[in-house]
């Protein structure tokens, strides 16, 4: 079926897109101003990108490929295969890049004295020593298969990785396989200078023959299946069930023996395994990739702990502790002086303590009368659960909207949900056929004069962990109105209501897109009666096909827009009469750019929404989603000059070409890496602790904390 409405000159593949996005994180595994060991993680992190993209995306094109025979893509007019057969064209590339980057990352850690050793080039006592160990150690959790008639092929794990081996009895050629063991440390440390390690893998494949005394080893190599792992909870083909968290473990347990859509073999010498292993897995010459860096680099973060002190100084970022932010005194309540004025966090830089201590004020508050939230992904040992369970037993209305889809942190979300019932709190699940994506938190207050809300809207997680690594903008405001409609969201998701008005929120689905649209189209018709007019839009993805063509329409109408853009891009800027007037750029560094920003104007009249919701038609239509208006005038300037500083990056960032490529900017004399900047900002603006005159100053004013209007020009 072709897509004769869509004009294809100015877009391009989501996919080929988001592969574009992961060829910038692994070359920054290839930068010398990068420190070495942070050099291994961003491998890493290229690398783990990867699998999800099989797991996720390839693994969706595969069904869509059996189901829908007329499909083509809104965005590229491909059908199914064609992106498959584009997608493998495209990653074949990176493994060599990532074999190359690995191999010199590794030549230079050697000169360090840290090397990977290759069990061949070892003395021969040092041998014998981890011949010793495997026989102690390794070999007792060994569990070897041949595959015959009594043994049948077994079942492969997804992501585990395993010692493949073609076996030969007489003319009778056989397959082995052997699974690493769990329970079993992945780098095994030699003694002498410096710090020498081989890998578990590399131990079982060195001695492993004897395993096999009855056959000849013809062939041996390590690795390893990708499965496909989206699974939509909500489709009929999976049973049905009133407990929808028992339904989400069924769900997480059948991940693992999905559908293989990719086979990783480490090394050359692995012919006959490829060809005994594609008619087994039913999976093609395309799928398949060999590597020659280890299959699985999550060991790299271990590394640094086992290096010692000076050299761990001297290979990774230097640390930082965010910083309390600028607007808060120390001291003083929170509370308070969000109910004083409205204040913005700005992750990592800005610390996630304070919205940590807003919660903890509110649960012990006897004006508190309940807190609502909205939960998507959670850190692995959470204090936002401790003060939820905390306000619950105080005798708070605690609400917790937990969705439990988010993918890869099911477990981590059933287990909290569990514990936020067993304090007290009302969970509720997500809504049916929409995830629910969007960051709010509605604390609601009464004293004498009445009820008055304080409101958190943010663009990323209640994470504490990822708060330090992900950028991310928080919103805390004592506004009426935003709190009102805040009141009006929780009240229309307890009541499966997705089709809510909202006075001064966007949300999605009902009011996300057209309200993003209107605002498009507003900056359109300044530009054509000749008007001062401008778009910024800052966001992980942009997908969203209607999004995409009033882009289109307002560059050709004259309005500047700048689009920053960390990942898929499907829009390609500088097509003349489609798309001349768009700038596109991505900024990819030591931080992972997560802040979703949509300004449209220009100077003081700019609107400024923050939001949870990139423009990706999954997110602005199926599922919710939340945009905040910024309305303060001192936090629009704010982001404004933050905006600016994004705009002059010109060490972190590259240009999206029209051809669909990525190119670095000129270097100038006064170079800007925007998260230095922000990260140096953040710490010489840090409040000292409080001086004798601030406190008196809140003593004496004696601020009443109440309802409190919107601060509009």
């Amino acid at each position: 079926m072709m897509n004769k409405n869509y004009d294809f000159s100015y877009t391009q593949d989501r996919e080929l897109s988001w592969l574009k996005f992961n060829e910038r994180v692994l070359r920054e595994a290839d930068k010398k101003n990068v420190p070495i060991f942070e050099r291994l993680k961003f491998l890493e992190i290229f690398t783990n990108n990867l699998d999800e993209f099989f797991m996720v995306r390839v693994g969706s094109i595969h069904e869509m490929s059996l189901i829908h025979d007329n499909h083509r893509d809104i965005r590229s007019d491909l059908t199914p295969e064609e992106q498959l057969d584009e997608i493998a064209k495209h990653v074949r590339p990176l493994y060599e890049l990532r074999d190359k980057i690995f191999a010199k990352v590794s030549r230079e850690l050697a000169y360090k004295k840290i090397k990977r050793c290759q069990i061949e080039e070892l003395e021969k006592e040092e041998k014998k020593k981890l011949k010793t160990y495997y026989e102690a150690m390794i070999l007792p959790v060994l569990s070897p298969i041949v595959i015959g008639k009594q043994h049948p092929f077994p079942h492969i794990p997804n992501k585990v990785l395993q010692i493949g081996l073609i076996l030969k009895k007489k003319e009778k050629i056989s397959f082995g396989i052997i699974g690493l063991p769990k329970d079993v440390e992945r780098m095994i440390f030699l003694s002498g200078e410096g710090r020498r390690y081989v890998l578990l893998e590399d131990i079982i494949l060195y001695f492993c023959d004897e395993l096999f005394e009855n056959y000849t080893v013809e062939e041996k190599a390590v690795l390893c299946i990708t499965r496909s792992a989206d699974i939509n909870p909500d489709d009929e083909i999976y049973e049905s069930t009133d407990d929808y968290r028992t339904h989400m473990k069924k769900i997480i347990k059948m991940r693992a023996r999905l559908k293989p859509v990719r086979l990783e073999i480490e090394g050359n010498r692995h012919k006959e395994i490829k060809k005994y292993l594609s008619e087994r897995l039913n999976i093609s010459e395309q799928d398949i990739f060999k590597s020659q860096a280890p299959l699985d680099l999550k060991y790299v973060y271990k590394l640094t702990d086992k290096v010692s002190k000076e050299e761990r100084k001297n290979g990774c970022y230097r640390p930082f502790v965010p910083a309390l932010n600028r607007d808060f005194i120390p001291g003083v309540s929170v509370t308070k002086q969000i109910l004083e004025e409205d204040k913005l966090l700005s992750f990592p830089f800005d610390s996630m303590d304070t919205f940590i201590e807003l919660l903890k004020e509110s649960a012990k508050d006897k004006e508190t009368l309940s807190i609502k939230i909205t939960i998507y992904r959670l850190a692995r040992q959470a204090r936002i659960v401790k003060y939820l369970c905390e306000a619950a037993e105080n005798g708070k209305e605690v609400l917790v909207l937990m969705e439990l889809r988010a993918r890869f942190d099911e477990e981590n979300n059933i287990n909290y949900s569990e514990i936020l019932e067993e304090a007290g709190c009302k969970v509720m699940y997500g809504m049916e056929d929409y995830k629910v994506h969007s960051k709010v938190c509605l604390i609601t207050k009464k004293n004498s004069r009445g009820i008055y809300y304080i409101t958190q809207i943010g663009t990323g997680n209640y994470n504490e962990s990822t708060s330090k690594l992900y950028t991310d903008l928080s919103l805390m405001t004592a506004s009426e109105e935003i709190g009102h409609d805040a009141s009006v969201f929780f009240h229309n998701m307890a009541t499966f209501n997705l089709q809510g008005t909202y006075e001064h929120l966007l949300v999605a689905p009902s009011s996300l897109q057209d309200g993003i649209i209107k605002r498009i189209e507003r900056e359109k018709m300044k530009a054509e009666s000749f008007q001062p007019c401008g778009i910024f839009m800052k966001m992980n993805s942009l997908t969203d096909r209607k999004i995409i063509d009033e882009l289109s329409k307002a560059s050709n109408a004259g309005v500047p827009i700048f689009l920053l853009i960390r990942g898929i891009c499907c829009i390609r800027p500088g097509i003349p009469g489609k798309t001349e007037n768009i700038r596109v750029e991505s900024i990819v560094g030591r931080f992972l750019e997560h802040s979703r920003i949509y300004a449209f104007g220009v100077g003081d009249d700019t609107e400024i929404y923050i939001s949870s919701a990139d423009m990706m038609t999954r997110n602005t239509r199926r599922r919710v989603e939340v945009a905040a208006p910024i309305y303060d005038p001192r936090l629009k300037q704010r982001i404004l000059k933050m905006i600016n500083v994004m705009k002059q990056d010109n060490i972190q960032a590259q240009v999206l070409l029209s051809n669909g490529e990525y190119t670095t900017k000129k270097k100038r004399e006064d170079n800007m890496n925007s998260q230095i900047h922000f990260l140096n900002e953040a710490k010489r603006l840090a409040p000292k602790e409080k001086t004798q005159k601030q406190n008196l100053f809140y003593q004496v004013k004696g601020i009443f904390f109440g309802k409190k209007k919107l601060r509009k020009k």
